[in-house]
């Protein structure tokens, strides 16, 4: 299977970027194709609600979005991942869902699985960007949630490496 993984921290090398590489191991270790995009890294902007889009499904911005959303079309299965901000997502994966409006009924049938970092150490910490995350797939036809990995009460860059949520990750990669 083709495994994409949207990891929307600014951080390198912080708990959700590690949380996404721990997953990718064990997805590549099951033999799983695995590709993962630090959103951090590329230039996005955000819907402009132009609707140039409805016509030819071709986004009227100019940026990394096409090259992203094309993987997003060829993926199996999706990785979202986010640091959870004041409650909610990271602006730069909110940014990328939303442009997603240029052809979203091509994300019918994926598998996702979400991945979230906090400070704060209770899981339901999360639950906006659980909702959020949530409305997305309720948009993609025949989408399908398969898991969770919370890094709840991570908040020092590395936290997450003595955190139950590490070997999760690796966990649940292998059984994608």
């Amino acid at each position: 299977m083709n495994v994409l993984i949207l990891n929307s921290s600014p951080r390198k090398g912080g708990n959700s970027d590690v949380l996404c590489q721990q997953f990718a191991k064990g997805a590549e270790e099951a033999g799983h194709q695995v590709e993962k995009i630090d959103l951090r890294e590329k230039k996005l902007s955000p819907c402009l609600a132009c609707y140039a889009c409805m016509k030819e499904h071709v986004c009227a911005i100019r940026d990394d979005m096409a090259g992203i959303f094309t993987q997003m079309q060829q993926a199996d299965v999706i990785v979202l991942s986010s640091p959870v901000y004041f409650y909610s997502l990271s602006a730069q994966l909110k940014m990328l869902i939303d442009r997603c409006l240029v052809d979203y009924k091509s994300l019918a049938g994926k598998k996702f699985y979400f991945i979230v970092t906090a400070a704060d150490p209770r899981h339901e910490a999360a639950d906006e960007t659980l909702v959020a995350f949530r409305g997305f797939l309720r948009c993609l036809p025949g989408a399908e949630e398969k898991g969770i990995i919370y890094g709840t009460g991570t908040w020092d860059k590395g936290d997450v490496y003595k955190h139950p949520a590490f070997s999760q990750a690796y966990q649940m990669g292998k059984e994608v």
